[in-house]
C-alpha cells in the first residue's frame, strides 16, 4: 500500500484507505517510487533476511537454509545438516524517512525424513506510531498500523537433485483505526487474504575450471491469492503476485575457500494500469479490473507501451558470496529496478559468521539515488540449527 509519512495529517490516511497517496515522500512501503505497479501489501516482497539481502536480493537458487521459506520453499527439502532450524531477522525500515518502521521475520524448518521437510514463517511489518487528528487538526490519540503474514510450507525431494514446494499463506493488513474512521463515508476495516506459493529447485554437481562445483536453478511463484479490500463497499486490490527465477553457481576453490555467483530476476504478475483520459476511458493498455487468474496470465502482455514496457517491469539481482571454511562469509550484490517502474537501485554488502550451531548475518544497503528512502538500510539475522548432526 502507498501511504503518507506525514504523521500530523493521518486523517487523510484513515479516511481514504487504501489509496494512501504518498505525495509527502513519493515512496511506497517497499521503497519503490509511486510510479511502480500498485498492489496491496507490498511488504510481502521486501527481502527479510541478511544473507540474500547482502547479495542484491538474490535467493531463488542459493544453497538452502531455513530462510528458503521466503525465497524458494522447495529448497527446504535439501536441508541436510540438522533436523530443525530457526532464524530470526530484523530490519529497521525506511529510516531515511521515519524512525520507527521495521520488518521482523521468524522462520522455522523441520526435516520429516530424507525427502520431506516442513517449514513455517511469520512476517511482521510495523508501520510505527501515528498521531491521529480530526478535520480541525485536533489530536485524537495515536495508532500503530501493522501488517503480518503467516506461512506454512511443504517441500519434497524427487530423486537426488530435484524438489518441489507448496506454501499456504494468511495475510492480515490493519492500516486504519476503525473507531476513528467510523464517521467516514466508507467504513474502513482491516484487510485479509489467503495466498499460495508454488516452487521448484534443481541442483547438480559438476566440474568447472578443474574444481568441484555445483550449479543450481530455482523458480518460485508467490502470493497467488485473493484480492484485499479495506471496506465493505470499496474496491479490492491485487496481492503482489511475483515470479522469481534464479540461478546460483558454487565453486569450491579448495577445502577452505568457496565462492558463489547468484542471479535472480523478478516480475510482478499483476495488471499494469492502463492510460486513461480525463473521463476515465482507456486510451492505451488494457482494463485492469479483472480476476486474479486473468491478471496473472495477462501480466505478460498488458503494458500500454508494449513489449519494451513489459521488459521494464523485470528487476535484476546479481550477487556474490565468498565463504571461508564454512564459517566466515563476505557478500555483495546489486539490485536494479527500472526508473519508470519503481526506480529502486542500490548496492548491497554484508558479512556472515558461523559458530557451532549459530550463524549471524548482517547486510547493508547503499542506495545509488541520493534521496532514496532505502539509503543506509540494515538487516540482522540470527539462525540456529539443532537436533541433527
Amino acid at each position: 500500500m502507498k501511504f503518507s509519512y506525514r504523521k500530523t495529517s493521518l486523517i487523510y490516511i484513515v479516511l481514504f484507505i487504501p489509496v494512501f497517496a504518498a505525495a509527502q515522500t513519493g515512496s511506497n512501503t517497499n521503497g519503490s517510487s509511486t510510479n511502480a505497479i500498485p498492489t496491496a501489501v507490498p511488504f510481502l516482497n521486501i527481502s527479510p533476511d541478511s544473507r540474500s539481502g547482502a547479495m542484491g536480493e538474490a535467493g531463488a537458487a542459493l544453497s538452502p537454509d531455513v530462510n528458503a521459506n521466503y525465497w524458494n520453499p522447495s529448497k527446504l527439502a535439501f536441508l541436510d545438516d540438522s533436523l530443525n532450524a530457526v532464524s530470526l531477522s530484523y530490519s529497521p525500515w525506511l529510516r531515511h524517512l521515519v524512525p520507527d518502521v521495521s520488518l521482523s521475520y521468524l522462520s522455522f524448518a523441520h526435516k520429516l525424513d530424507s525427502r520431506n521437510t516442513i517449514g513455517a514463517s511469520l512476517r511482521y511489518f510495523n508501520l510505527g506510531s501515528i498521531q491521529l487528528v480530526d478535520a480541525n487538526q485536533n489530536e485524537q490519540g495515536t495508532y500503530r498500523p501493522s501488517e503480518f503474514s503467516l506461512d506454512v510450507s511443504f517441500a519434497r525431494k524427487f530423486g537426488n537433485d530435484f524438489s518441489l514446494g507448496l506454501t499456504g499463506r494468511y495475510i492480515h493488513s490493519n492500516l486504519s483505526n476503525q473507531s476513528f474512521a467510523s464517521g467516514a463515508s466508507q467504513q474502513s476495516k482491516a484487510g485479509s487474504a489467503f495466498a499460495a506459493d508454488i516452487s521448484m529447485y534443481h541442483t547438480s554437481s559438476t566440474q568447472q575450471f578443474g574444481k568441484d562445483a555445483t550449479f543450481n536453478y530455482g523458480i518460485d511463484i508467490s502470493n497467488i491469492g485473493t484480492k484485499v479490500s479495506y471496506s465493505d463497499v470499496g474496491p479490492s486490490y491485487f496481492l503482489p503476485t511475483n515470479l522469481r527465477i534464479g540461478v546460483a553457481n558454487i565453486i569450491n576453490i579448495d577445502d577452505l575457500n568457496q565462492i558463489t555467483f547468484a542471479f535472480d530476476i523478478n516480475k510482478l504478475l499483476v495488471p499494469t494500469p492502463p492510460i486513461r483520459d480525463d473521463n476515465g476511458n482507456i486510451i492505451k493498455g488494457k482494463d485492469d479490473n479483472i480476476s486474479v487468474p486473468a491478471g496473472i496470465f495477462g501480466s505478460f502482455s498488458d503494458a500500454p507501451g508494449g513489449f519494451s514496457e513489459e521488459m521494464k517491469e523485470i528487476t535484476f539481482s546479481p550477487g556474490f558470496e565468498y565463504l571461508y571454511d564454512q564459517q566466515f562469509a563476505i557478500r555483495a550484490g546489486y539490485f536494479y529496478e527500472n526508473p519508470d517502474k519503481g526506480g529502486r537501485q542500490y548496492v548491497t554488502m554484508g558479512l556472515g559468521l558461523k559458530y557451532d550451531i549459530y550463524r549471524f548475518d548482517f547486510s547493508y544497503l547503499a542506495a545509488t539515488q541520493s534521496a532514496s528512502p532505502l539509503a543506509n538500510t540494515l538487516r540482522f539475522t540470527l539462525a540456529v540449527n539443532f537436533g541433527g548432526k
